[in-house]
């Protein structure tokens, strides 16, 4: 009877702090966790999508071959753990990447799981096989990737051109879930079938999306919740009152300080975890405008900005922003502050800079009496039009107008994708990993298609192949800042700033983690329980 309360006294003091009780004794089985989505998700389909609006309520329907460590505050290698792949090994000097499967899994729908689905899912990726999908997104992740073998039911082997250290980290991404080869696109878009936790039970588009509970997850004891219920709530004050108001349980993960003082205010058992993200704003021009594709108007844009007015609206000073690499100490690539101020703009005298904009305007022809009209595309949230409608007074003061354009985010991708109805748009990018190549390949690499300002220069190609293919980690950092240096001094898409966020819960609910250096990795949720 002791230890029981000792136990318990444990538990409730690691739940107070907000950790996570690792202790089996704890845990409690059944309930319904209320959560609560910010947009109408575009799709099911994970592989198919790029917004956490799908992520979030449908990584629980899936497994990985690997996945991050559901229950770390960090997406970092070592907290790389199996998933449907109970074992794997690199061979052939890092060019072959073997993964042992779990035995006997199977997908929701009764059919069981083998390396074909592995391969069936790689093969679409790498776009040699047509699984009815309609975009690609993940395809810049794995343009080293020859080949998926599987050598048997049980084992599958990816062969690389040359050796990637980043290539294990792409597979235990949020984004990289293992499909069905026996479902076709349309259907994983509506009603996806995967391996995971838990199954989709209801999807109703502007509505809800119910989860329950997969009585054949072959990971035993797991999930612990009976079910999941997103309900969509579009307007942000309206979803912090549902959570006030105990409707739901726990917050979407884009609570900045206001929401969090707010919520505290009125719930202040409630817990809230909050820090610097990997979330980051930019600009970016569209390649084909005659106008924007001149360097010493982007050099002039560049210097008009002033960062920590922008940090100041965005994170209340908490955040700062360099490159397009997480900033230190909570990213393991990013420039410091002191490694970045030789670039345009981030030199500490703003107004200093701003003159020298003002000097480059008038060269182009522009002046008090002749200003320059720009229309800049956001999407429709609070969060991306505050710092926009800054970003545009801020430009004002060269003699640019910006007209703003918010539109939803559906709209926002089809255009982006398109590469048309735009002149600037400003981009919200968080990325899936803190990783270089997930950045640097999807974002700034001439062969990409999600290099959405088509910035190709030559000599930035060579070096993001070459940090890729370095193994040593102090040497790669070093490549990787260069890259980053490089980009921030050519103008090619200014850093506009970083976010400050997180989620808020109320106390009985435990396992719920959001890693500070990843917006979309940790929402498989078989790890979270109700202690109420």
């Amino acid at each position: 009877m002791k230890r029981e309360l000792m136990m318990g006294i444990i538990v409730t003091i690691i739940g107070l702090l907000g950790g996570t009780p690792s202790l089996s004794i704890a845990q409690k089985n059944g309930g319904t966790l209320h959560a609560v989505l910010r947009d109408n998700p575009p799709s099911a389909s994970i592989q198919e999508e790029t917004t956490s609006s799908t992520l979030v309520p449908f990584m629980p329907v899936f497994n990985n071959l690997v996945v991050f460590d559901q229950l770390a505050r960090v997406s970092e290698p070592a907290n790389i753990k199996p998933d449907l792949a109970d074992s794997w090994r690199w061979t052939d000097g890092g060019k072959r990447l073997t993964f042992e499967l779990h035995a006997g899994v199977k997908w929701h729908d009764g059919v069981p799981f083998t390396s074909a689905d592995v391969k069936c899912t790689w093969d679409t990726i790498r776009g040699v096989r047509d699984a009815g999908w309609r975009k690609n997104p993940r395809k810049p992740w794995y343009s080293n990737l020859e080949d998926v073998v599987a050598d048997g039911d049980l084992s599958v082997t990816f062969v690389l051109k040359r050796p990637q250290p980043s290539f294990l980290s792409f597979l235990a991404s949020g984004f990289s879930p293992v499909y069905p080869c026996h479902v076709d696109g349309q259907t994983m878009r509506s009603h996806p079938i995967g391996t995971g936790p838990f199954k989709l039970a209801e999807y109703r588009r502007n509505q809800i999306v119910r989860l329950v509970r997969n009585p054949d997850y072959f990971k035993k004891g797991k999930p612990y919740l009976d079910e999941i219920d997103y309900r969509l709530i579009a307007n942000s004050g309206t979803r912090l009152l549902a959570f006030v108001s105990q409707r739901t349980d726990i917050t979407y993960p884009d609570i900045n300080p206001d929401d969090e003082k707010n919520i505290r205010l009125q719930q202040p058992a409630a817990i809230c975890d909050l820090a610097p993200a990997f979330n980051v704003g930019q600009l970016i021009y569209n390649p084909s405008d005659v106008t924007l594709r001149n360097p010493q108007l982007r050099k002039a844009i560049a210097l008009a900005i002033d960062r920590k007015s922008l940090a100041t609206v965005v994170s209340k000073g908490r955040a700062a922003a360099t490159g397009v690499m997480m900033v230190p100490p909570e990213g393991a690539w990013g420039l410091s502050g002191e490694q970045i101020k030789s670039a345009p703009g981030f030199a500490p005298d703003v107004e200093a800079n701003r003159r020298e904009a003002q000097a480059l305007m008038k060269q182009l022809g522009y002046g008090s009496d002749r200003h320059l009209s720009l229309s800049m595309m956001v999407v429709n949230r609070t969060g991306h039009i505050t710092p926009a409608t800054l970003l545009a007074d801020q430009l004002r003061r060269i003699y640019i107008d910006v007209t703003l354009d918010p539109v939803d985010i559906g709209v926002w991708t089809q255009r982006e994708t398109r590469r048309a109805d735009y002149q600037l748009k400003m981009w919200s990018s968080a990325p899936a990993l803190d990783d270089p190549d997930a950045i640097l390949l999807e974002q700034l690499s001439c062969r990409s298609s999600r290099n959405y300002s088509d910035y190709c220069d030559p000599v930035t190609q060579a070096m993001i192949e070459k940090q890729s293919a370095t193994a040593d980690p102090q040497r790669r950092k070093e490549l990787v800042n260069a890259i980053d240096l490089r980009v921030a001094e050519q103008g090619a898409r200014p850093v506009l700033y970083t976010s400050y966020t997180g989620f808020c819960r109320y106390p009985f609910v435990h396992g719920a983690i959001r890693a500070t250096n990843s917006l979309y990795n940790t929402y498989r949720y078989e790890d979270v329980w109700l202690g109420r």
